[in-house]
């Protein structure tokens, strides 16, 4: 499932991560690369223990915290902490899958890639090209969004990102684990959910919608790998 979610940052907090952003130092992106995504990555990167990266970090975080939609599509277990981009100069990431593994550096903890995020932090009118392609079995889908907006796509996805011919493209990107390994039953549990909410919107305290509920929270015990 590829889900779009708008406006995840405020005005305000967008403009303190660009202003960070501008302001920072950037090493080379393929720190945090594996051998085959290296091969194709070239952008640059904030260093992950920096304190902007951290700052920013906890920025995105909060943000995801009181997204209901992300909540709801995700079902996030463990959150790896958010990295940050950027393309420029012809800058590009040409196709790969992320890795199955990641471990949150200077911790033991290990954090299967279930669902891979980019929070995109400046408007595409800013650059040309820099679009996120993301590959499933209905084709190719490019996505290029406002920013202090998120797309969330399935880990195993074939993705690339495009070559950035003109400005700069900055952007966060990370990875979570859910509590639901598989794609196709998190798709299945999102839309139970979203069916839900809208129904009890038009009616209220309905004994169905109960036990529409119940069987949403006991398809998450049954699939849940926590």
């Amino acid at each position: 499932m590829i889900l779009k979610i708008p406006n995840l940052l405020t005005s305000d907090e967008l403009t303190l991560c660009q202003q960070v952003l501008l302001a920072a130092q950037w090493t080379d992106g393929n720190v945090t690369a594996g051998y085959q995504s290296s091969q194709a990555k070239n952008n640059i990167q904030l260093p992950e223990n920096s304190q902007e990266a951290r700052q920013l970090g906890d920025i995105i975080m909060a943000a995801l915290a009181r997204s209901d939609l992300f909540m709801s599509a995700a079902l996030p277990l463990k959150i790896f902490p958010p990295l940050f981009n950027c393309y420029q100069g012809g800058h590009s990431f040409g196709i790969h899958v992320d890795n199955a593994i990641r471990q949150v550096p200077g911790t033991p903890v290990k954090i299967r890639t279930d669902i891979s995020m980019t929070v995109f932090l400046n408007d595409p009118d800013d650059y040309d090209g820099g679009e996120l392609v993301i590959e499933d079995t209905y084709g190719s889908h490019e996505v290029k969004l406002a920013a202090g907006s998120v797309v969330l796509y399935p880990s195993t996805s074939l993705h690339k990102v495009t070559a950035v011919t003109r400005g700069r493209r900055l952007a966060s990107f990370f990875w979570l684990q859910s509590m639901v390994h598989s794609d196709e039953k998190r798709r299945i549990l999102f839309d139970l959910d979203s069916s839900i909410q809208t129904l009890h919107e038009q009616v209220k305290d309905s004994p169905e919608i109960i036990k529409l509920t119940g069987v949403y929270h006991n398809l998450i015990r049954e699939w849940s790998n926590t």
